[in-house]
C-alpha cells in the first residue's frame, strides 16, 4: 500500500483499519487457561475518579467482570494518599480475590504488603508503575508504554515559520509514570532545534481544577507571547486551562496532553474549537478488559499476558473520520478475550 502524504486524508476505511491495526496488532498476549475455583471477588481500587483515564479504564473492567461472572466492588480514593492505604487495607482484610491498583503507584501500598500476615489477593495495576508487565508488588501492570505516549506529545509541537515554540510542561511529580513523560518530553524539546523549554510546573492532578487559574497567570506574567504550547501528561490539566487561557488573552496557547484520552478532552477536540490540538490516548476500554485478563491468568497460575497496546494521536480530524464511533470501538479485543475465556478444558488452552 503507498503511504498516504503527510497531512494528507486517508480513505475512511484505510484509515480505520490502520488505527484499528496499529492499537490492537501489536499485542503479543497469548492465550490463558481458564480460571478455575468459581465466581471472583474484585476490587477497584481508584487514585481518583476525577481523572478521566481512570474513569473509562474502570467502565471496560467492569463490562470484562461481567462477562466473567465476578462480584465487583469500586473505591474512590478521591486524590488522597491516606484513603487509598486505608481502602487497600480494608480488602486485604475483607479477604477478596483480586485488586486493581487503578492509577496510583505500586509503592504507595507497598509496605502493607510486606506487613500483611494474610494470603495476599492477586494485584494487577493500571498506571501503576513506570514500565508495564509484571513488577516487583503486581502480576501485571498496564498500561502503553510511557515512552512511546511523551515522543508522540512531543512530535506535535510545531512551531510558528520563521518562530520559536515556547513550552510548558504540566506534571504530578506524585507518579513515576509521569516523572517517565516529562523527562522524555524534556529530552524530545531539547533536539527541537525551534523549541524553547520554558517551565516544568509540577501540579497535582486532582488539585488542577483549583489551581490552574492562579498558575497559568504566573506563566502569562513571566513569558508573555514567548509562551505558545503547553504539554501535560494528563488531559486533566486540559479541562481547567479553556476560559483562563481566554481571560488572559491567550486563545492562542496550543495544548497537547501525553495522556490518556478522556471522554471529556476527545469531546473538547472533536468540536474543533479547542485550544487542545490533541491527546495521545490510550486504547482504556481494551486496557479494562485486559486487567481483567491479567487477573484471570493471575488467578489460574499462568504467564501475564505480554500485551503491550500502542497509543493513539488523537486529532480533530482523526475524530471527524471516526465519526460517532469511540476510539477503541475499532478494536476486536472484546471478541478476541470472549473467544479465549470461553475456550474449553485448560488442557487444550496455548500455554504461555
Amino acid at each position: 500500500m503507498t503511504p498516504a502524504r503527510p497531512g494528507s486524508r486517508l480513505p475512511r476505511r484505510s484509515m480505520l483499519g490502520l488505527l484499528a491495526a496499529l492499537a490492537w496488532g501489536r499485542a503479543t498476549a497469548q492465550t490463558a487457561e481458564p480460571a478455575t475455583g468459581g465466581p471472583k471477588r474484585v476490587v477497584f481500587l481508584a487514585q481518583d475518579f476525577r481523572n478521566g483515564g481512570i474513569t473509562t479504564v474502570y467502565r471496560g473492567f467492569e463490562q470484562a467482570c461481567q462477562e466473567l461472572g465476578w462480584a465487583l466492588s469500586i473505591v474512590n480514593g478521591k486524590g488522597d494518599k491516606a484513603t487509598i492505604r486505608r481502602s487497600f487495607d480494608e480488602a486485604l482484610k475483607a479477604g477478596v480475590d483480586g485488586i486493581v491498583l487503578g492509577g496510583f503507584d505500586e509503592g504507595d501500598v507497598a509496605d502493607r504488603l510486606a506487613t500483611s500476615t494474610r494470603p495476599l489477593p492477586a494485584l494487577v495495576g493500571w498506571h501503576a508503575s513506570a514500565r508495564h508487565g509484571p513488577t516487583p508488588y503486581l502480576f501485571a501492570n498496564v498500561s502503553t508504554d510511557p515512552l512511546v505516549v511523551a515522543d508522540m506529545a512531543a512530535a506535535l509541537v510545531t512551531p510558528a515559520p520563521g518562530a520559536q515554540a515556547g513550552v510548558v510542561i504540566f506534571n504530578d511529580g506524585r507518579f513515576d509514570i509521569a516523572n517517565v513523560k516529562t523527562l522524555r518530553m524534556r529530552d524530545a524539546l531539547s533536539r527541537c532545534a525551534r523549541c524553547e523549554l520554558l517551565a516544568v510546573e509540577d501540579l497535582p492532578i486532582s488539585s488542577a481544577a483549583k489551581e490552574m487559574p492562579a498558575a497559568l497567570e504566573k506563566l502569562q506574567q513571566r513569558f508573555g507571547r514567548r509562551w505558545t504550547h503547553v504539554l501535560a501528561i494528563n488531559d486533566v490539566y486540559m479541562d481547567s486551562m479553556h476560559f483562563p487561557l481566554q481571560a488572559l488573552g491567550r486563545g492562542d496557547v496550543v495544548g497537547i496532553a501525553a495522556g490518556d484520552g478522556s471522554r471529556t478532552a476527545l469531546s473538547r477536540i472533536r468540536s474543533g474549537r479547542s485550544q487542545q490540538l490533541a491527546t495521545i490516548a490510550e486504547p482504556t476500554g481494551l486496557q479494562g478488559w485486559q486487567l481483567a485478563d491479567e487477573l484471570r491468568r493471575a488467578f489460574a497460575r499462568q504467564a501475564p499476558s505480554g500485551r503491550v497496546a500502542r497509543p493513539i494521536a488523537v486529532t480533530t480530524e482523526l475524530l471527524r473520520q471516526l465519526g460517532q464511533l469511540e476510539v477503541d470501538d475499532l478494536l476486536p479485543y472484546r471478541a478476541e478475550y470472549r473467544q479465549q475465556w470461553s475456550a474449553s478444558p485448560p488442557s487444550a488452552a496455548k500455554s504461555p
